[in-house]
C-alpha cells in the first residue's frame, strides 16, 4: 500500500482574497475607495510613462541637433535649470525625480 500525498490547492480551488486583504481595508467602503483610488493611480501612471518617453524622444532630437552643430551630447547649465525646476515645484524629491528623468533623456552613450 502507498501513502497518498496531499496536494498543494490549485488556483481554482483557492478562495480568492477578499477586497479587504487586496487593499488592507475594514470596511467594504473602504475597500471600495481604495479600489477605486488605485485604478485612478494606475491610469495616471500609464500616462506619466507616456510622458516620459515623449520626453526622452523629443530630448533625442535636442541632442542630435546639438551634437550635429558640434556641440556636447549633455548641456550641463540647462540640466541646472531642470534640477532646480523640480526642486522648486517638488522639494528636495523633486531633484532626484529630475535626476532620473535626465539619465534618462541622456541617450545611450
Amino acid at each position: 500500500m502507498t501513502a497518498t500525498a496531499t496536494a498543494a490547492p490549485s488556483a481554482t480551488t483557492t478562495p480568492s482574497a477578499t477586497a479587504g486583504e487586496k487593499t488592507g481595508a475594514r470596511t467594504t467602503e473602504a475597500a471600495d475607495v481604495i479600489t477605486g483610488a488605485r485604478e485612478r493611480i494606475d491610469a495616471l501612471d500609464d500616462r506619466i510613462i507616456g510622458l516620459i518617453q515623449e520626453r526622452m524622444a523629443v530630448s533625442a532630437v535636442i541632442q542630435d541637433a546639438r551634437i550635429a552643430s558640434g556641440g556636447r551630447r549633455v548641456n550641463l547649465s540647462r540640466e541646472m535649470e531642470i534640477l532646480g525646476h523640480y526642486s522648486d515645484a517638488l522639494g528636495k524629491p523633486g531633484t532626484s525625480l529630475a535626476m532620473t528623468l535626465l539619465e534618462l533623456c541622456r541617450g545611450r552613450v
